[in-house]
């Protein structure tokens, strides 16, 4: 089986926060970025201009849970989304989900590492640019 084109770096992560008005004020305010996306209420995607934080609110206590939703490795194209998939899993790399296109035209699936941490597979439009 034939890799895919390599990924264009790992510049996408995503946290659970509790306290999502602050850390998005954080974010922001303090350390300059700006937000690009908002899809709904809970969740708030901020860019710095090469790279994506994506922040997903959560109303129950996870003390005792990672705050780490997913981390998010770069395609360039939409086929390449379609080609990793393929390529994981015809190495029996477990899969969360198929590869779908999101509404904001940006394409990806999400596969677990063999630790159980979520891994995001996209193309994003917007970084696409940079």
């Amino acid at each position: 089986m034939i890799k895919p084109n390599p990924t264009t770096g790992m510049r996408h992560v995503a946290l659970f926060v509790k306290n999502y008005e602050a850390t998005e004020q954080f974010y922001v305010e303090l350390l300059g970025m700006s937000v690009e996306w908002r899809p709904d209420a809970n969740a708030v995607y901020l860019t710095s201009g090469n790279d994506n934080l994506a922040l997903h609110r959560v109303e129950h206590d996870f003390a005792e849970e990672q705050h780490l939703d997913h981390i998010g490795f770069f395609l360039n194209t939409p086929e390449d989304v379609d080609q990793w998939f393929d390529f994981l899993r015809g190495h029996d790399i477990k899969m969360k989900t198929e590869p779908r296109t999101h509404r904001d035209g940006a394409r990806s699936f999400y596969c677990l590492d063999p630790d159980g941490n979520t891994v995001q597979m996209i193309f994003h439009p917007p970084q696409q640019q940079i």
